[in-house]
């Protein structure tokens, strides 16, 4: 069975370029907004599906943020981000010591064919303030 790619509009490239020029993750409400604002004319709806269709292609990266899946568009190879939970500042991550504590976790269970997805999310250096955090938070 062959897949249909869908059809190329004005709307969905004007969303493929945002992703392609953004560079950090965003929901589909902030790409709509952002959109929007530049006097794009695109509905959510598109936006939503787009992104959506992107993302199951492997075009894009997905992260799950306050409830919401965020897209960004990444490098192919394996990696990890780490991400400004303030502003969506993003750094991919490679060659972590995950990698090793995930086949040992896995081969200790006898587990194969792994995956893993690992995000980590904290505040950038241009996001902290003297405020006082909790080193618990999740």
């Amino acid at each position: 069975m062959t897949s249909i790619e869908p059809r190329r509009t004005k709307q969905r490239t004007v969303i493929r370029d945002y992703v392609d020029d953004a560079g950090e993750f965003h929901t589909a409400q902030q790409i709509y907004d952002r959109l929007r604002a530049r006097g794009t004319p695109v509905s959510l709806p598109t936006v939503y599906r787009t992104l959506a269709a992107m993302a199951e292609s492997g075009e894009l990266d997905v992260l799950a943020t306050d409830g919401q899946a965020a897209y960004r568009r990444c490098s192919s190879h394996h990696h990890h981000h780490l991400v400004c939970r303030s502003c969506g500042r993003t750094i991919e991550l490679t060659d972590t010591p995950v990698e090793a504590w995930a086949a040992r976790v896995a081969h200790e269970y006898g587990f194969t064919e792994i995956t893993h997805v690992t995000e980590i999310s904290g505040l950038c250096p241009d996001c902290q303030t003297d405020t006082p955090t909790s080193d618990h938070q999740t």
